[in-house]
Order: structure tokens, then sequence, then C-alpha cells
């Protein structure tokens, strides 16, 4: 369960200011949908199971962070660090990937449906599903 609520959440980012540092953040299951967290240095977060629903991540640092099963539809991840992060089972249906690093990222499982991979460094063939395609 997750450290914090969304609530708490909410007022740390407002008090952190522009790139707020969330590292090794235990934020399992939280409903983060919709925020902006451009920047954000999320490394070696725990977000599994969390809903990040149309959240901004552009930019944000995501290296070795544990998203597995988290439902990322439509999200902002354009220019995102996710290196070694873990997305098995995630849902990424419509996210935007454009220039992101998945160099070492495990995406087993993961729902990539309509995902915007433009320019995306280390996916390796065969990564996740995109709803039947090869």
């Amino acid at each position: 369960m997750a450290e914090i609520t969304r609530k708490e959440l909410i007022l740390a980012l407002v008090a952190a200011g522009p790139n707020p540092r969330l590292m090794g953040v235990d934020l399992t299951g939280l409903d983060l949908s919709g925020l902006a967290l451009h920047r954000a240095n999320l490394a070696r977060a725990d977000l599994r199971g969390a809903n990040l629903t149309m959240t901004t991540l552009f930019e944000a640092n995501l290296a070795g962070a544990n998203l597995a099963g988290a439902n990322l539809t439509r999200a902002d991840l354009e220019r995102a660090h996710l290196a070694g992060a873990c997305l098995v089972g995630a849902t990424l249906t419509d996210a935007i990937l454009t220039e992101a690093n998945l160099t070492d990222a495990l995406l087993d499982g993961a729902i990539l449906t309509g995902v915007d991979l433009t320019g995306v460094k280390g996916l390796r063939r065969g990564s996740g599903r995109s709803g039947g395609e090869p």
C-alpha cells in the first residue's frame, strides 16, 4: 500500500516546485491520474498498480521504477527515462513514448496499442503486446 495519499502527494508536489524528487517512494496503487509530473524524479519508485491515466511524465526519470500492472493509458512519457523500469502487465494504450529511453525495461505482457514509439531508444523487438499486431 502507498506510503501517502493522493492529497498528501499533491501537497508535496506543490511545495516541491518544479522537478519534484520522489526517488524510491512507495506509490503502490495510488491514483495519480491527470497529474503534471514534468521532469519528476521517480527513479526506483514503486508504482505497481498505480493509475497514471493522462498523467504528464514529460522528461521524467523513471529509471528502475516498478510500474507492473500500472495504468498509463494516454500518459505523456515523451523523453522519459525508463531504463531498467518494470512495465510488466502495464497498460500503455495511446500513451506517448516519443524519444523515451526503454533500455533494459521489462515490457512482458504490457499493452502497447496505439502507443507513439517514434524515436524510442532501447526497445527490444517483441516487447509488449500491441493489440494483435506482430
